[in-house]
């Protein structure tokens, strides 16, 4: 039986997991944490840090495993990226274009030097440089680490006066110790995830993003998406370009805009699948087995088949969180959405104590509506609807 490994574990690479083995894999995954859920639907576990390239290296020869494929981490594409260079994999785009794509200063150069739309922006790695050149960019700012996820270390700033301690706050968590500065857009946020073949856009799908407590994580998302056509067809066309300028591989391309009187700017990009069972929203909402042509396209398997699919019907990922530090006391569900509920995945246990409302999670659900006006409704209300009780 050939060998696929996955460099990640976590709940949000079930997807992935299952679909490797459906193609008949044997499904090696990684990571430093043995309870992550992912882990459990492997063929095997080897406890290592995917983001420490050579150890990953080292399992894929002792492995001998036959393919690759990252998890929903940029860590885990690059360092996928790296591997595949030095084991003759062909299916990754080279390591120089991988952190191009994943590194938010490097990636803010390229979409500058081409004019692609995007926010202005500026990359500092140290506080003084950062402090005298701001003032070229127009308030209110954004402050990121180049090198992180999840809304981890952002900052908005109103004032320059803010400024210093949302820098400090950026270098300090960024791994590489750099940040990127940018203006801010005020505007509606939505997901766009396309599928390159020899380049093109054979695959995409779009939707709306909302937010909770933290306004630099995605609490949900739903479709169809509110985006004008001409907007949807004018990135898909910057995407083209940007696969024939880096000479990007088949494959996923997943990408976060904001849409500003009907004008997209694009905020983030990655080659890898996005987190929190995106792929299950895309797969619910179109009938097409993303996850599986992701996996087919990294292990260098026949994607062609492939095509666009309209979306049947109106649907909400959802993401449960707190709304305060505690101790969770029950999760409830109104019975009004009881008909609406796909699926829930769940991994939460009463009593468990939360140190982050801001970023803990304790499962995700998927609804499904009749109609558009109750699906926003829904949306309007999700935190009564699933209430978190906490004490």
């Amino acid at each position: 039986m050939k060998k696929l490994l996955i460099a990640g574990g976590s709940h949000s690479d079930i997807p992935l997991i299952l679909a490797a083995k459906k193609l008949g894999y044997f499904v090696i995954t990684t990571g430093t944490r043995e309870e992550d859920l992912g882990h459990q639907y492997s063929d095997k576990y080897i406890k290592a840090d995917y983001s420490n390239m050579e150890q990953i290296v080292s399992i894929a020869i002792d492995e001998k495993v036959d393919a690759l494929c990252p998890c929903c981490n940029d860590f885990s594409a690059i360092t996928c990226s790296y591997v595949a260079e030095k084991l003759g994999f062909k299916t990754f785009d080279s390591l120089e274009v991988t952190r191009t794509i994943h590194y938010k200063n490097k990636f803010r150069e390229f979409m500058k030097q081409y004019n692609f739309p995007s926010p202005v922006a500026a990359n500092f790695d140290n506080v003084e440089d950062a402090l005298q050149s701001i003032e070229a960019l127009q308030l209110p700012l954004i402050v990121k680490p180049v090198d992180l996820t999840g809304g981890k270390g952002i900052s908005r700033i109103a004032t320059y006066d803010e400024a210093k301690q949302a820098i400090i706050k950026a270098l300090s968590i960024s791994r590489q110790k750099k940040i990127v500065i940018e203006e801010f857009i005020d505007g509606s946020y939505h997901g766009l995830s396309v599928f390159l073949k020899n380049k093109k856009v054979a695959f995409y799908f779009f939707d709306n993003e909302y937010y909770y407590l933290n306004k630099y994580l995605v609490a949900g998302a739903y479709c169809p998406g509110s985006v004008p056509k001409q907007a949807i067809q004018q990135l898909c066309a910057v995407y083209q370009k940007m696969a024939e300028i880096l000479s990007l591989k088949d494959g996923i391309f997943h990408t976060q805009f904001i849409l500003k009187e009907d004008k997209p700017y694009i905020t983030e990009i990655c080659r890898r699948p996005p987190g929190d069972l995106y792929l299950k929203l895309v797969e619910y909402a179109t009938g097409i087995p993303y996850s599986e042509y992701i996996v087919r396209a990294f292990a260098g398997l026949d994607i062609t088949s492939i095509q666009q699919s309209s979306i049947n019907g109106n649907f909400i990922r959802h993401c449960i969180m707190p709304d305060k530090c505690g101790i969770l006391k029950k999760i409830v569900y109104s019975h009004e959405i009881n008909n609406n509920i796909l699926e829930k995945f769940e991994w939460y246990t009463t009593g468990e104590t939360v140190t982050d409302y801001l970023t803990h999670k304790f499962g995700i659900v998927f609804l499904q509506f009749d109609s558009y006006n109750k699906m926003v409704d829904c949306i309007n209300n999700i935190h009564e609807l699933i209430k978190v009780e906490m004490k």
